[in-house]
């Protein structure tokens, strides 16, 4: 929420109430449900300060809520208006009557008057006629934004030639959409979640940023400043709407929302392409130049070259369907109808190799190491654990009541190695020795049989390196709490040691396999990397020493980066 004071800064700033009387249908929980997470104030007046360069300047804000960025852009306006008496009005557009109503009184409050307008923001018919459109975009994701909305949404970016998959939330659409209203060379100023940097979905809202304006300027924080909304968020900043293309973009870093009053200049950054991922303006040229060089020598590639990723098994009742040997003896079900299972989660996946005797280690701990997967005729036991599963509903969880047969989980073969899908360090790719069924919390990778044999004995050993695990960093996404996700699209693209790399350096790879191993069980990841980067890397002069000192550095700042907003958001 704003911080609300209802003083007057001075005489011209003002700052609206504390918090306005909450109407009966305008809970947390249904602001939540619509996305609205309303801005610091720090925040509404620094964009409001960068996007409204004249006292004449018409201003628009798309979702304007309770008018957080109307209020900041009428200060800004008073602020410029040669005349003291003068009263600026602002624009908005609000799907919810009550926030509207709230916010002409603030912006009246103020010293304004707000024109907004009660209207689903994509029902608007975008015409070229403001100079800055500011604000907040509703935050949305793809499982709620459904039905008429979604549709909506994605025909009005498709207006702007910016197809949308049904993956995208509805900051996507929304920034695109808001940009149309802009006259030729106008600004636009929103806070958009992190997602505009590293999601598949974001593509062409970026390709799209970098087309249509002069400029592009992202501002980063080390901080939450939306702890409320579980999303991590940047500033975007495009100057110069229809005067583009621009070939890089400018990256500011805050450390909160208080620091913007003293944000520096910022650095440029010219990504390879536009559309492509942006966490690579994170990261130093020092840090990926060594990744860049070795992949045009065809030295490292990406782990779609060494095989396919997939999501793993979904059981819809895990505590129904995943079972200890406990279980079993207690249910007295026959071996046949059960299947080895890599428990549920991945901590058990952090060293170089799942093996049967590990299975059975897990096993003894009480971990759920079978799957129940009775045959088309189960035997009396299975018949009663099955009556006894209708007893109490698990047959009427949605994904066991839309199967044929509501016991018998959908099989996904066992893999050759299993990646960790979330991470607190890094992902890893663990070998697969004991041939186990694997859930969705992991997923599998399905090594090409040219590359089975020596995928599998060497390539999680070979893919803990700095290049490998920096760019996992990069891929990847900021998750909740600070995890770093990896989803099979993502993981297709992570950077890997080419399979002919791994050849040459197999017997220095192999003498260190045990050292290695040692180092993970004990929790020295960094150990690790540094054994391997020597085998692989740098006594093979395929890097040097203070090259892979700027790499470690890179991924511990980005680490840093992620685990920080993450504690931050708590």
């Amino acid at each position: 929420m704003s911080r609300w004071s209802g003083a007057r800064v001075g005489q011209d700033v003002y700052v609206a109430p504390l918090t306005p009387a909450l109407h009966p249908d305008d809970s947390p929980r249904a602001r939540k449900a619509r996305g609205a997470f309303f801005t610091p104030d720090e925040v509404t007046q620094f964009i409001s300060t960068w996007a409204i360069n004249s006292a004449t300047d018409k201003v628009l804000e798309p979702s304007s809520g309770d008018a957080a960025f109307l209020v900041a852009a009428v200060n800004r306006l008073r602020q410029m208006s040669p005349d003291p008496a003068a009263v600026p009005v602002v624009e908005g557009i609000e799907i919810h009557e009550y926030s509207a109503r709230v916010g002409r009184k603030r912006v009246r409050d103020a010293g304004g008057k707000a024109h907004i307008r009660v209207s689903d923001f994509f029902l608007s018919n975008p015409e070229q006629s403001y100079d800055a459109v500011i604000g907040n975009p509703p935050y949305v994701r793809y499982q709620d934004w459904s039905g008429v909305a979604r549709m909506r949404s994605r025909a009005a970016a498709l207006r702007a030639g910016v197809p949308l998959t049904g993956l995208a939330s509805s900051w996507a659409a929304f920034t695109v959409h808001s940009a149309l209203f802009l006259n030729d060379g106008g600004r636009l100023g929103l806070v958009l979640p992190a997602e505009l940097l590293s999601v598949n979905y974001a593509a062409p809202v970026r390709q799209f940023l970098f087309d249509n304006f002069t400029s592009v300027e992202l501002v980063l924080f080390d901080e939450q400043i939306f702890p409320e909304a579980e999303a991590d968020v940047v500033l975007l900043l495009a100057d110069g709407y229809r005067k583009g293309p621009t070939d890089h973009a400018v990256i500011r870093q805050a450390k909160n929302a208080s620091d913007l009053a003293s944000l520096g200049t910022g650095k440029p950054w010219a990504p390879i392409d536009p559309a492509g991922k942006w966490t690579g303006s994170l990261v130093s040229a020092k840090a990926v130049e060594p990744l860049q060089r070795l992949i045009e020598r065809g030295e490292f590639t990406n782990l779609e070259s060494w095989g396919d990723t997939t999501l793993g098994m979904v059981t819809g009742a895990n505590h129904y369907f995943t079972l200890s040997p406990d279980d079993v003896d207690r249910l007295d079900l026959p071996r046949d109808e059960l299947l080895r299972l890599s428990p549920p989660g991945s901590t058990h996946l952090r060293g170089l190799v799942l093996s049967t005797a590990m299975l059975t280690r897990l096993g003894k701990e009480g971990k759920s190491t079978y799957l129940f997967y009775p045959g088309e005729n189960p035997s009396a036991q299975a018949r009663a654990y099955i009556k006894a599963g209708e007893k109490t509903g698990v047959d009427k969880a949605y994904k066991c009541r839309v199967r044929k047969t509501w016991y018998r989980v959908p099989l996904v073969k066992p893999a050759d190695l299993m990646l960790t899908c979330m991470n607190a360090d890094t992902p890893r790719l663990t070998t697969n020795q004991a041939h186990a069924y694997h859930l969705n919390s992991v997923h599998g990778v399905y090594l090409r049989p040219e590359h089975r044999e020596l995928g599998k004995e060497l390539l999680p050993l070979a893919s803990l390196n700095s290049l490998t695990v920096l760019n996992a960093e990069m891929v990847g996404r900021s998750y909740g709490g600070g995890i770093l996700k990896v989803e099979p699209k993502e993981a297709d693209v992570w950077a890997m040691p080419a399979p002919e790399l791994v050849h040459r350096r197999a017997p220095a790879l192999r003498k260190i396999r045990s050292r290695v191993g040692l180092e993970l069980k004990s929790g020295n990841l960094l150990g690790a990397v540094e054994l391997v980067d020597a085998a692989l890397l740098i006594n093979s002069r395929k890097v040097s020493a203070t090259q892979i000192k700027h790499v470690r550095r890179a991924r511990a700042e980005l680490a840093a980066r992620r685990t920080g907003r993450g504690s931050s958001g708590r």
